[in-house]
């Protein structure tokens, strides 16, 4: 893209041109004198650069949407082709999810079960394994700046993106605001992001700039307009780099949650699944999956279980995939066990 700062350089250039002219010609009448002085002293034109990269991006994205429209969907699009069967939590937490919580061997080999489980429910749709790491995480602590949140160090993010890749796994960096919002953190994991194999999750409990409380007082909300930033961020990446479309997870377990849903605006550039994120009883579980995810479809469901809560309380226990498949509609596409 042209900037505006590129015209010195030429402006100078052109300078020189003009200053040599005299010596290898007649010298101009006051006339041709004034023309030339007028002709190298004129500023050069602004170009307005952010102008001209928004109609880029309308552009391509009414180019987008006229090939979703014949075809469904655009070139590389994982959904609905596919169901994702994701491992979520943090490397370096055991207390997170079962990404963190036994060692890798060991995780590897509970997840090859899992997804084996998930193929065979389902034969009809391939099972894409995907590994859900919260990657900016809500702090109990206010830290330096009073946002309540920290994000990952390179070296832990750089290893999660390995073990991604050594499974050929999808990877889904998960934010947690806390006190700040998504033009703040999303902005640093652009350049991940720009991986085609790499993912977007945002998690309305932990944003609390609404709630005037810390993480894990109450719980956080995201409205509308906070899904329609993250869709047009990642819809920008994907123009920008020429790349499939992005998937974004929304977590939800309650109304509060995601406020005004009807207003999402979707993108093909951009597949969104709602998360049905809460844990306990398989009746409460498909309730809530029926209340907020059937009653106020986006485009994509998902749905989640929990090893260690989900069968906390007698006679509770965790849904079986065929379970998951047989009870709920939707059926989701994306799955996750934490």
């Amino acid at each position: 893209m042209l900037s505006s700062k590129f015209f010195g350089p030429l402006a100078a250039c052109a300078l020189l041109a003009a200053g040599a002219l005299p010596a290898c010609q007649n010298r101009p009448t006051e006339g041709e004198k004034s023309a030339v002085e007028s002709a190298t002293t004129t500023p050069p034109a602004v170009v307005d650069t952010i102008k001209i990269k928004r109609l880029v991006l309308q552009r391509d994205s009414l180019k987008a949407d006229s090939i979703a429209r014949k075809t469904g969907q655009l070139p590389g699009a994982i959904l609905p082709g596919h169901r994702i069967v994701a491992f979520y939590g943090n490397i370096r937490s055991k207390g997170m999810g079962i990404l963190g919580r036994e060692p890798k061997a060991q995780m590897m080999r509970k997840f090859d079960k899992v997804l084996a489980e998930w193929q065979a429910a389902d034969p009809s749709l391939p099972v894409m394994p995907a590994l859900h790491s919260v990657t900016i995480t809500a702090q109990g602590a206010a830290g330096a700046d009073g946002k309540y949140r920290l994000m990952n160090s390179k070296s832990t993010i750089e290893e999660t993106r390995a073990w991604a890749k050594e499974k050929n796994a999808l990877l889904f960096m998960d934010v947690q605001v806390g006190l700040s919002d998504l033009p703040h953190e999303l902005p640093k994991l652009t350049e991940y992001l720009k991986d085609p194999t790499i993912h977007l999750g945002i998690d309305p409990e932990f944003a609390m700039a609404t709630k005037n409380a810390r993480p894990g007082k109450k719980i956080g909300t995201y409205d509308a307009k906070d899904v329609n930033y993250a869709i047009n961020f990642l819809a920008r990446i994907v123009s920008e780099n020429h790349l499939p479309p992005k998937i974004l997870i929304v977590h939800r377990f309650t109304q509060g949650m995601l406020t005004n849903y009807k207003n999402i605006k979707l993108d093909p550039r951009v597949q969104v699944i709602i998360d049905m994120d809460g844990w306990g009883d398989p009746v409460l579980k498909k309730d809530s999956y029926k209340a907020y995810v059937q009653k106020q479809p986006v485009q994509y469901t998902g749905f989640k279980l929990f090893y260690e809560y989900d069968i906390k309380r007698k006679p509770f226990h965790l849904m079986t995939p065929k379970e998951v498949l047989a009870e709920l509609t939707p059926v989701p596409l994306y799955v996750q066990y934490q």
